[in-house]
């Protein structure tokens, strides 16, 4: 596990985003730590505006004009919760995407997903109702930026069992 800076304060209330590539896990991992600590969770594809999901499922990679309102929303959205907490699953692949989001929500956590491009292939391929392609892996490999120093969260690896990977990402958020 890498990382930027500490994680949480513990307070139960932390708002975190699960972030990685397409078929890194982040709806199970995000879902599996929402359930650790207590607090809901979302997927922010369901926060897409239908434009930027037909795009996606014809194959064709977002542009920074098509995530704009869509990141703002999700910082929104991490705003109308910040006294429950919530974890939120969203590639997040960009230190400037990030930027956008804490621009609304200053106190998010980022757990950034990575692991081998074999590994998360064969995840994208073996699922059978999302509309993301395996044809883009590749250039959302390209644009990902892993976490910067003084981005609040650390990076965790999907090569691992799924109760590791997730009492990785809770170590983040609430450090012992």
């Amino acid at each position: 596990m890498a990382g930027a800076s500490a994680g949480g304060t513990g307070s139960g209330r932390e708002l975190v985003i699960v972030g990685g590539v397409s078929g890194s896990g982040k709806s199970t991992v995000g879902a599996l730590l929402a359930q650790r600590l207590e607090v809901p969770f979302i997927d922010a594809d369901s926060l897409h505006p239908e434009a930027n999901v037909a795009k996606m499922a014809a194959g064709l990679p977002l542009d920074d004009i098509d995530r704009e309102p869509w990141l703002v929303r999700i910082g929104e959205v991490l705003a109308e919760h910040d006294s429950s907490g919530l974890v939120l699953a969203c590639s997040a692949l960009k230190r400037r995407y990030r930027d956008t989001i804490r621009s609304v929500e200053p106190s998010t956590i980022f757990i950034t997903l990575s692991g081998p491009r074999e590994l998360i292939a064969a995840r994208m391929n073996a699922r059978t109702e999302h509309f993301m392609p395996a044809s883009l892996l590749d250039s959302q490999l390209a644009a990902f930026e892993p976490l910067e120093p003084g981005e609040t969260g650390a990076d965790v690896s999907v090569d691992a069992d799924i109760d590791d990977i997730v009492t990785a990402a809770f170590r983040v958020v609430r450090p012992a």
